[in-house]
């Protein structure tokens, strides 16, 4: 992607988002889930006497969000992607073996020892 100054703009695809970006994502799942629970509970006020069994899931909904709310928001930044890895392993060389010790070669003469 040329820039206007002819520079080449490069994209960081393995990157984490910003944490001013993630901490307002997670503010709007919140508030999301907030206004889910409030239209829930009121849901439930309203429906009370006409039909029960919609008003009491939707109180319960409305009991249940919060902590889920609070747990998602708090759950914290997103885990970054897995990069291809760029580590190439070294080959594997196969080791030499023990074998057994060279025969002598003149057996019927000394060893010198100096």
């Amino acid at each position: 992607m040329p820039k206007r100054g002819g520079a080449e703009v490069f994209r960081i695809t393995g990157a984490r988002q910003g944490l001013a970006e993630d901490v307002r994502g997670r503010q709007r799942r919140y508030v999301i889930s907030m206004t889910v629970r409030t239209l829930s509970v009121i849901a439930a006020a309203v429906l009370w006497n006409v039909e029960r069994h919609v008003a009491i899931v939707a109180l319960a909904l409305g009991i249940l969000l919060p902590y889920v709310a609070v747990v998602i928001a708090n759950a914290g930044r997103e885990s970054p992607p897995s990069l291809p890895s760029t580590f190439v392993p070294a080959p594997v060389r196969p080791a030499l073996d023990a074998g057994e010790p060279a025969a002598d070669p003149e057996p019927d003469r000394p060893h010198d020892r100096n």
